[in-house]
């Protein structure tokens, strides 16, 4: 409108707190190394303008405030449509009277429980930020099958305040499925900002969010079975202390679970953590050890598998999407609504029939018809830990929990969309993709 004030949507491409190179000392907003999606054509933040889709750096000035070059105040753009989200909120109105918000919709378990909720007859509503964690790509796919099924998802970040004040005055949520996070156990080491930003900071800004709400919905929250960190009993109870986590990602979920029993506590919100125990499936996490196998081998690189003390092998309690889904749902349903007395409940879902890395990965050699080329390696000291199973009987019991797919037809679900996905050489950015 040729003011001096650029007005821009600005996404991060790197988090954390320790690196920030740009703070906005009017909103309060600060990033990394940014990148502009959207600005005024006569508007520019480096010397000489930006174009959309550039990355900007803006560097610190001696003093060591941050600072804009060129434009005094940013103010980021709203971009939540509104009328879409009243849409997709309104999606299933008469057939049902719940509505669901899914936070990292554009996720592996947040793309499979949106769908699901949507095909039984829920209005559902999905958020994601569409991080850069593992190719985005794939969350956009995950997010077009939503989109083309009835279902939007907002593209916005859980620490953005102002964007879920939006949504939840549109619609008018009774219950709140927050699986978004920062995911992956060795990639903490590396980032753990991001875990802090995403997993702590992103909950409490969303349950201060739901505790201001006039009608406060009922929250299912994605926890995990890396809480159980270094226990040593078997099978994994919820019953058991959870107070010695092996990593960092496992810490940040270990406090979601404590959070959540404050906001319980202080509030009356009905909260539900599920400790969801090594997820795997079609549009799946590339940096998941199945996934990553299936590339490496059809790509005939070799595959690391991690070996404890004295060669012991790791064991996990694989669990396919659809049993995943099938709980998550159960616990929406089942769960009491807020109000004085509501309880906090925590739940495993899990197979419960655990496997070691090289029986898992010969299924997934003989579903795919190739031989892996295997290599063992000592298990590094990123905070994995050797064994998990799980104890499902409470959910069995509450829920009505009963996983039902074996390993083999997992596996075999999973390869029949892998080899269909990435046909000739599509998605070629995703097969070569390295997890951190």
């Amino acid at each position: 409108d040729g003011s001096s004030t650029l007005e821009a949507k600005i996404i991060f491409a790197e988090t954390g707190f320790n690196n920030f190179d740009f703070f906005d000392r009017t909103s309060g907003f600060a990033c990394g190394r940014c990148v502009i999606l959207y600005m005024y054509a006569d508007a520019g933040i480096v010397q000489g303008g930006a174009s959309p889709g550039e990355y900007v750096e803006v560097p610190k000035t001696a003093s060591g405030m941050y600072v804009d070059r060129k434009v005094p105040t940013l103010e980021i753009a709203k971009t939540v449509d509104e009328e879409k989200v009243l849409q997709s909120c309104q999606s299933h109105a008469a057939d049902s009277t719940m509505i669901v918000l899914v936070t990292g919709a554009g996720g592996f378990v947040g793309y499979h429980t949106s769908m699901a909720l949507h095909e039984r007859g829920t209005s559902v509503l999905g958020l994601d930020n569409f991080n850069d964690y593992y190719p985005p790509t794939l969350k956009r796919d995950r997010q077009l099958n939503l989109m083309e099924a009835g279902v939007h998802v907002v593209d916005g970040d859980l620490n953005d305040q102002s964007v879920l004040e939006v949504i939840f005055s549109v619609c008018q949520f009774t219950h709140v499925l927050h699986l978004a996070a920062q995911a992956g156990v060795r990639y903490a080491v590396k980032n753990p900002g991001a875990y802090v930003h995403s997993n702590v900071a992103g909950f409490v800004t969303l349950m201060e969010v739901i505790r201001a709400q006039p009608s406060v919905p009922v929250v299912v929250f994605a926890s995990s079975s890396s809480v159980y960190g270094t226990n040593k009993k078997t099978p994994f109870s919820e019953d058991d202390r959870t107070d010695n986590p092996a990593s960092l990602y496992a810490a940040t979920k270990k406090a979601d679970e404590m959070l959540a029993h404050t906001y319980n506590n202080i509030y009356s919100i009905s909260m539900t953590a599920l400790r969801f125990f090594t997820v795997y499936g079609p549009y799946g996490r590339p940096d998941m050890a199945y996934f990553s196998f299936a590339n490496n081998i059809m790509l005939d690189k070799p595959i690391k598998i991690f070996q404890g003390p004295g060669g012991i092998e790791l064991g996990r309690d694989f669990t396919f999407i659809s049993d995943i889904v099938a709980g998550a749902i159960a616990a929406l349903d089942k769960a009491a609504p807020t109000g004085k007395g509501a309880p906090f409940k925590i739940y495993n879902l899990g197979n419960t029939h655990p496997v070691n890395v090289t029986a898992f990965v010969n299924t997934i050699e003989h579903h795919l018809g190739k031989k892996a080329i295997k290599k063992y390696v000592p298990m590094p000291a990123t905070g994995d830990v050797l064994f998990t199973h799980a104890d499902v009987s409470k959910a069995q019991r509450e829920l009505g929990y009963t996983p039902t797919t074996s390993l083999s037809e997992g596996i075999r679900q999973f390869v029949e969309w892998y080899k269909v996905y990435y046909k000739d050489g599509q998605h070629k950015e995703q097969q070569e993709y390295v997890p951190a």
